[in-house]
């Protein structure tokens, strides 16, 4: 079985520990560009995924081209839609709008015809966040609403959710590396934890 990884920064980041670890369980592959995403995470380049808007256009390109050599496509998306501008207080895509890309999302996904998997967006920090020098703030209360709205596409079109922000929330450890991003030993974390859900998804298969 093949998996294809679309997501945001923090999906690149314990990708590598996620293809080791489903190493002869299924094949990992993601969007391209990791060398690109990795001069800056903040900025939506290469393999970062950026915002659900981004990856609804990378998935339509997928579509025009024909095929994708995956049986399955993992797709996270929220972290960038929930960059906030500190002036106007405006998202970067706005709730309702992202409602409506993740619909969009899984109904291209049915077309191509693929099986698609959901993680929800990791928690973030608002005062280390937006304490940090970046140009754009998080809110911990977006992240919540937003994955609240994404549950509910995923629950309606019967599409599988790994739930990577409760894992993530839990875990009983310094998490962050920066504003966003997480140290090694979270994302190897995350990354077993994600091998077991897809594992325990897809067994029989």
């Amino acid at each position: 079985m093949k998996i294809y990884v679309i997501g945001d920064s923090i999906s690149i980041q314990y990708g590598t520990y996620l293809e080791s670890q489903l190493k002869g369980i299924m094949e990992y592959s993601r969007k391209g560009g990791i060398e690109e995403a990795s001069v800056n995470f903040d900025h939506k380049t290469g393999a970062n995924g950026g915002d659900s808007k981004m990856v609804l256009n990378h998935l339509q390109l997928i579509k025009e081209a024909g095929s994708i050599d995956a049986d399955v496509i993992v797709v996270n998306c929220g972290l960038h839609d929930i960059k906030t501008d500190p002036g106007t207080k405006r998202k970067q895509v706005e709730i309702d709008k992202y409602e409506e890309n993740l619909f969009l999302i899984v109904n291209l996904i049915k077309d191509l015809p693929r099986e698609m998997v959901w993680v929800r967006t990791t928690p973030c920090d608002e005062g280390i966040h937006n304490n940090s020098g970046v140009k754009f703030h998080r809110f911990s209360e977006d992240c919540l609403e937003y994955n609240s709205v994404a549950d509910r596409v995923m629950q309606l079109k019967n599409i599988p959710i790994i739930d990577l922000h409760s894992f993530t929330s839990n875990l009983d450890e310094d998490l962050y590396c920066d504003h966003v991003h997480f140290h090694q030993s979270i994302r190897q974390q995350q990354a077993a934890y994600i091998a077991g859900c897809l594992s325990g998804l897809f067994s029989s298969h």
